[in-house]
């Protein structure tokens, strides 16, 4: 079938909208109809970078649809179900059968290579191949292949053009807080970066019962969203001396630092700003850079600093999750987001690298 997508030819170039052809589904994947997709960094990062994922390719990861076909082996979802795209896994490796898909030992192929484990992809255009299945779906497009393992049936109440972002970011970061970092009531909470995954680990520390919510960042506006959304302290980095806050918000120093920035200097200095036994979870990707932390700090204080890929989450119960605390008005993941049409894809991109826009949604408007 013809489909239009947003096709990444070139590193750090526009995305370009082109029709391209997709295969129907094999038994065990399902076609969706792309209502809308977020955008977030990851995208972007491997737009701008060379030989991570191969090229031309179609990103996106963030999608929500509704399903359209399935192939003969599907049993989770059937046509016309709404569903949230999330991360694809194997499913047979010993992480997947343990409950830890997000652990995948073959993330990396289900994730960046591009293309089906057996070397295929779904897209093409005439005799040119087009690389696919990015994060398992490849949702910059009005129609997407996924897998059986990586769609989430989602409550049909709710607007399908919001929640596209709880299969990534959002739930990165809500998950991050209340999945892997366990937060107890009470506790005291750095979460460095309110961007969207930022902004999510606060919404997931008020949850949480946290008594300190410690906000940093370097933008007025999402320092205020931050205020508004659960944070109990706010600290903009561009005007403050950020560690002589958190010593005086938290003297006793953070129970638990979510980092979203990346900053080596910034993580470094909140792990000697957090109390005996406490935790700092790292979730940035972009940098991929190797970390200097003292070891004797480590050890004496019993601190412990550990990755986290998409928040330890279950996506199968946690984003229905997500949707009933959203209906119940205790999750508003919907105030970062802003809308913007297809064709309007680069400027998206744009405002979410300059600051402008938190969490840039796609509407597929175009008719295939």
């Amino acid at each position: 079938m013809q489909i239009t997508a947003a096709v990444c030819r070139e590193t750090a170039r526009p995305f370009t909208l082109e029709t391209l052809q997709l295969e129907s589904p094999r038994d065990n994947e399902v076609l969706i109809k792309v209502v809308a997709t977020g955008i977030c960094h990851t995208d972007v990062n491997m737009r701008n970078t060379n030989g991570f994922t191969p090229k031309p390719t179609v990103l996106g990861h963030e999608g929500a649809g509704i399903v359209e076909q399935v192939g003969r082996s599907v049993r989770k979802v059937k046509p016309g179900d709404p569903v949230v795209i999330t991360f694809d896994s194997c499913g047979t490796c010993s992480s997947c059968i343990q409950g830890d898909a997000v652990y995948c030992l073959h993330l990396g192929r289900h994730a960046f290579s591009g293309q089906r484990p057996d070397g295929t992809t779904a897209l093409s255009k005439g005799k040119e191949r087009i690389h696919s299945h990015f994060f398992g779906q490849s949702s910059f497009a009005t129609y997407s292949i996924c897998t059986e393992r990586n769609v989430v049936p989602v409550d049909p109440t709710v607007p399908l053009e919001i929640l596209g972002p709880l299969g990534c970011g959002i739930q990165t970061g809500a998950s991050t807080v209340i999945n892997a970092l366990k937060v107890p009531a009470g506790s005291r909470i750095g979460v460095l970066g309110a961007g969207s995954v930022g902004l999510a680990a606060i919404m997931g520390a008020h949850l949480c019962g946290a008594s300190t919510v410690v906000a940093l960042d370097t933008q007025p506006s999402r320092l205020d969203l931050a205020q508004e959304l659960g944070a109990t302290h706010v600290i903009n980095g561009g005007t403050e001396d950020t560690f002589a806050r958190i010593r005086d918000i938290a003297p006793q120093g953070l129970n638990y630092v979510v980092d979203t920035t990346g900053h080596l200097g910034i993580i470094k200095e909140a792990i000697n700003h957090m109390s005996p036994r406490g935790v700092c979870a790292l979730v940035n990707t972009a940098k991929g850079a190797d970390a200097q932390i003292n070891i004797l700090q480590l050890v004496l204080g019993g601190r412990t600093v550990r990755g986290v890929h998409q928040g330890d989450s279950n996506p199968d119960i946690f984003i229905p999750a997500m949707i009933d605390l959203y209906k119940q008005g205790r999750f508003p993941f919907d105030k970062l987001i802003r809308f913007y049409e297809f064709t309007d894809i680069n400027q998206a991109v744009e405002d979410m690298e300059s600051g402008k826009t938190i969490k840039p949604v796609i509407r597929m408007s175009i008719k295939n």
